[in-house]
């Protein structure tokens, strides 16, 4: 099986302009190929997983990967997928969002001996000049054809501003660069992004009279169509500072029964004979399929250590077993004591089981919080700091957020 036969059967292939053309360029390693992340935060997130394996897989089969950081077009904003603008950065966030990126794709491609790229587009996007970019490609996009595109069609009735109306020529323009600076011969990216993808090998078959190449990655979604890799509306993130190895364990750990397989499917380098297997499992044994999903991402994201750590904090707190030395924990400060009191809310708040004290009033109002295997539904309720000396307290919020709590 080649790559692009596994691809296939991983559920990964969505839309391609030429599917043989394609198949022929990966299988026999022959494609320069990239895919563009935009700086928008200071971390990748789950959502930039799927793309990140993708790579890999690729690489491993003798392609060459180019990792686009999104410098300039950062400065615009992606409307694809998006009811509004997005928030518009400074030179100087987007700059420090881009290092935070590279160290992040470094665990997944390798990018010693030439193997892959990492490039910027602000560094040919912020020296263009305005009129003679439109007179060099503004004949190539028909206004028509770019408002029947999904991702402006979706903003007009809320409006699209000029700005990003822009998107769509500076995507299209790094692939017509890349062709010509590093011989990149296909694009990789969302299934969302496919609008932008065709008006890049349209403007190198218009400029240049020669064919490069686009295929689009199946967006994970679950099995009700909502994207994957968010948790009580919030990213999950690579950055272990942002989302700890135990909740990014826990995240994969509790996807639903219905998405387990084509999670370990879409996302694990696990055999497909296995995951065939597995796909037979049911009732309980979805269960040890949903952790063997959770370790395998958990040891790529942050490696084979902190993966096991998860592991044992999870089987401590809901199986019984385990080490309870790796349950998550957070130490208490002294702002945290009014007259060397704290209450339960500010508890909640300080553990980060809650993200403020009124989401905090409503969990312990509506019954959700246990301290100490003990439910409270006092608001008011204080603890003293001796209550949290020695190896702490477990701090319940719902079935399944937990931290232990120390001073």
């Amino acid at each position: 099986m080649g790559v692009y036969e596994e691809l296939e059967a991983r559920g990964l292939l969505a839309q391609v302009t030429d599917g043989e053309k394609i198949r022929e360029l990966i299988n026999s390693g022959k494609a320069t190929f990239y895919i563009g992340f935009d700086c928008t935060a200071d971390s990748l997130t789950a959502g930039h997983f799927m793309a990140l394996t993708l790579m890999k897989r690729l690489q491993m089969a003798g392609n060459k990967p180019i990792a686009l950081i999104g410098g300039g077009t950062t400065m615009i904003g992606d409307p694809s997928g998006r009811t509004d603008m997005r928030k518009m950065l400074t030179r100087e966030d987007i700059d420090h969002n881009a290092e935070c990126f590279k160290k992040q794709m470094e665990k997944f491609i390798d990018f010693s001996d030439g193997k892959a790229l990492m490039v910027n587009n602000a560094d040919w996007l912020l020296k263009l000049n305005y009129v003679d970019l439109l007179r060099e490609v503004g004949a190539c996009f028909s206004v028509n054809n770019m408002l029947r595109a999904e991702c402006y069609k979706q903003r007009m009735e809320k409006g699209l501003s000029f700005l990003e109306f822009n998107y769509m020529i500076m995507q299209s323009y790094d692939f017509y660069h890349m062709f010509q600076e590093y011989d990149c011969n296909l694009e990789f990216g969302g299934d969302d992004q496919w609008s932008n993808m065709l008006g890049g090998t349209e403007l190198i078959r218009r400029k240049l009279g020669k064919d490069a190449h686009a295929m689009t990655i199946t967006l994970l979604t679950d099995s009700q169509g909502k994207k994957m890799g968010k948790t009580a509306g919030n990213a999950v993130w690579l950055d272990p500072k942002k989302t700890s190895p135990y909740d990014f364990y826990q995240y994969w750990r509790n996807v639903g029964d219905a998405d387990v397989i084509k999670c370990i499917r879409m996302l694990t380098f696990l055999p497909l004979e296995q995951i065939d297997e597995m796909a037979t499992w049911k009732d309980a044994k979805l269960n040890e399929a949903k952790e063997i999903l959770a370790y395998e991402l958990t040891n790529m994201v942050h490696g084979e250590e902190e993966a096991k750590k998860a592991q044992e904090a999870s089987k401590a707190l809901f199986a019984g077993g385990g080490d309870s030395a790796n349950v998550p924990s957070v130490a208490l400060k002294e702002e945290d004591f009014r007259d060397g009191k704290v209450d339960i809310l500010q508890v909640l708040v300080s553990a980060g089981l809650c993200a403020t004290r009124s989401e905090a009033r409503r969990n312990v109002q509506q019954g959700g919080v246990t301290v100490a295997d003990e439910k409270v539904t006092d608001v008011a309720t204080t603890y003293d700091k001796e209550f949290f000396a020695g190896d702490g307290v477990m701090v319940r919020r719902g079935k399944k957020a937990f931290k232990k709590v120390t001073l």
